[in-house]
């Protein structure tokens, strides 16, 4: 879920994450619908593994055990942590990781898909590292101004196919895309 201005954080509760002062959250659920929401039901039921940075999984750990009424996979997908602070927690199929060479060793081992959700620092220096296959956006038509965003300054510069994409009837933009490879440009100059 993301802002037109790259907006992340957020986007569920007005506490889900209220750090650095952000004080829009919530603001994905006035611009939801039934389209998105089979759409978000289709996701939540997929037999996926998840890649989560420290700080979404810490939002998560307290509240998605309970709840699996809504989201039945998530106990039973592994959940591998990517941080320095924290090795262990009580909820089922948990691991932590701490290298981005374990992230490499993860997504070249035989398995499940695995999808990230939220965590903007980890798809950032997942970006960097250009170890993400697919994204799935869901684009809100909003402005937020300030909150953590998607992509960073130290993405690496990628091509992107659009796979799918769906305009929900509040004006939110579902899009699958996959990458292609590096930027190509246009003629460099025009001759006279």
């Amino acid at each position: 879920m993301i802002s037109l201005d790259g907006v992340i954080q957020a986007p569920g509760g007005p506490r889900e994450d209220t750090s650095g002062g952000f004080k829009y959250g919530g603001w994905a659920a006035p611009l939801g619908d039934p389209i998105e929401g089979e759409v978000v039901m289709k996701e939540l039921n997929m037999q996926v593994d998840y890649l989560l940075g420290r700080h979404t999984f810490e939002i998560w750990e307290p509240y998605w055990p309970h709840h699996t009424e809504f989201w039945p996979g998530i106990n039973e997908g592994n959940k591998y942590v990517f941080s320095n602070t924290r090795n262990k927690s009580e909820w089922k199929n948990t691991h932590f990781i701490q290298k981005i060479d374990d992230i490499k060793n993860l997504k070249a081992s035989e398995g499940k898909d695995i999808h990230v959700w939220g965590s903007s620092k980890l798809v950032q220096l997942l970006l960097e590292h250009r170890l993400v296959d697919e994204m799935w956006l869901k684009i809100y038509p909003i402005i937020l101004g300030d909150g953590k965003r998607l992509f960073g300054n130290s993405s690496v510069p990628s091509t992107f196919k659009l796979n799918e994409n769906i305009i929900t009837s509040t004006g939110v933009q579902i899009s699958y895309y996959s990458l292609t490879g590096d930027i190509r440009t246009g003629e460099q100059g025009i001759e006279n």
